[in-house]
Order: structure tokens, then C-alpha cells, then sequence
């Protein structure tokens, strides 16, 4: 896999980097874009709503409450780091595959 969002296991999580595109007509997963997770949300980027569509999305997409997902880092940035609690690097890496993004378990 030449381009694919790297997962990193975290204790009792897993974590991967995100590209967003707050402003968007649709809210979707696009797939890899340099080891991170490219996704689309219709929410502007302000006061924390395209943060709260970018966490209600992965959430749904992964099958985890909306709660397990936190972005810890890059909260006013298109480019932020998301956590995601109760799931396995490799769980979630799987769940990805399954929303049709390729994804590989990194270090």
C-alpha cells in the first residue's frame, strides 16, 4: 500500500492524523493523503462545529459512540490528530478498510 492512513495504537485507543475540509457539499471519508485520513465535513470551522461533524462522522464510520472519538490536537488547524477510545489500532484499521479507506497499523 503505497498511500494508506497510518492507525497508531495508543493505551487504550487508537489514534490516527486527519485532513479536513470543513465547508464541504457532503460528509465523507475521502481515503489516504499522506499517511493521514482526508474527510470531508459540512460544518463551517467555527466555534468547534467542524470539529464535533468530523468526530460525529468517524464515530459513525468506525461504529463507536460519538463519544469515543476525541480530537486531542489541531482543534482550530485543517490538519488534527484524533483519538479514538475502546478500539484497537488493528480494529480500527479494519473498520476503515470496511468504509473503503485503506489503512495499515503503524509504530
Amino acid at each position: 500500500m503505497a498511500d494508506a492512513v497510518g492507525v497508531r495504537p495508543v493505551p487504550g485507543g487508537a489514534r490516527l492524523r486527519l485532513r479536513v475540509k470543513p465547508g464541504a457539499r457532503r460528509q465523507r471519508l475521502l481515503g489516504a493523503f499522506g499517511g493521514a485520513l482526508k474527510v470531508e465535513v459540512q460544518a463551517a470551522p467555527e466555534r468547534g462545529k467542524a470539529n464535533a461533524a468530523v468526530s460525529v462522522l468517524l464515530a459513525k464510520s468506525l461504529d463507536v459512540p460519538t463519544s469515543a472519538v476525541t480530537i486531542v490536537a489541531g482543534g482550530t488547524s485543517r490538519d488534527k490528530l484524533a483519538e479514538i477510545s475502546g478500539l484497537s489500532a488493528a480494529e480500527a484499521a479494519e473498520r476503515l478498510k470496511v468504509a473503503g479507506v485503506d489503512a495499515v497499523v503503524t509504530d
